[in-house]
């Protein structure tokens, strides 16, 4: 079951016990999304990252296989809301992010979800959900997300 503890209008604390919860969320979150939302993903290695992203992609009926884009920096995904699954693991600075053509991402037609994205220090982009992901045990996680828009 997934605990909720509202700290304000914009910000709450969720409390994952298993991947299946952090999956449920992303679905949840899938269902309130709308065009134009960024989402920013801040958390060690196997944080559940992914997990969460994996639940959005399912929330928005992707049914293809999610996996993190370490490597190939973006990967993209059409389902009712196309959705741009983005990792900066790989770039050090704002510098690097925006050689690597990404910019766009931050306005996107759908969705974007971009892992790492404490690389990041340029300006927020305008409809926007920080989340930090924190394990605090084997399964346990507390992901904490604050929503923004400018």
């Amino acid at each position: 079951m997934i605990k909720v503890r509202a700290l304000s209008r914009f910000m709450a604390t969720i409390i994952s016990n298993s991947p299946e919860e952090t999956h449920a969320l992303g679905k949840s979150w899938a269902a309130e999304a709308e065009p134009g939302w960024v989402i920013g993903l801040e958390g060690d290695l196997g944080a559940g990252k992914t997990q969460l992203v994996k639940g959005i992609a399912r929330g928005l009926g992707i049914t293809e296989p999610v996996t993190s884009p370490t490597f190939t920096l973006v990967c993209e995904y059409e389902g009712k809301l196309p959705l741009h699954h983005l990792d900066f693991y790989r770039l050090e600075n704002d510098e690097q992010i925006l050689a690597a053509g990404l910019e766009p991402y931050f306005t996107p037609e759908g969705i974007t979800v971009i892992e790492w994205i404490n690389r990041w220090t340029g300006p927020r982009p305008t409809h926007y959900r920080h989340v930090l992901i924190t394990q605090t045990g084997e399964t346990e996680r507390h992901i904490e997300y604050e929503d923004s828009s400018t």
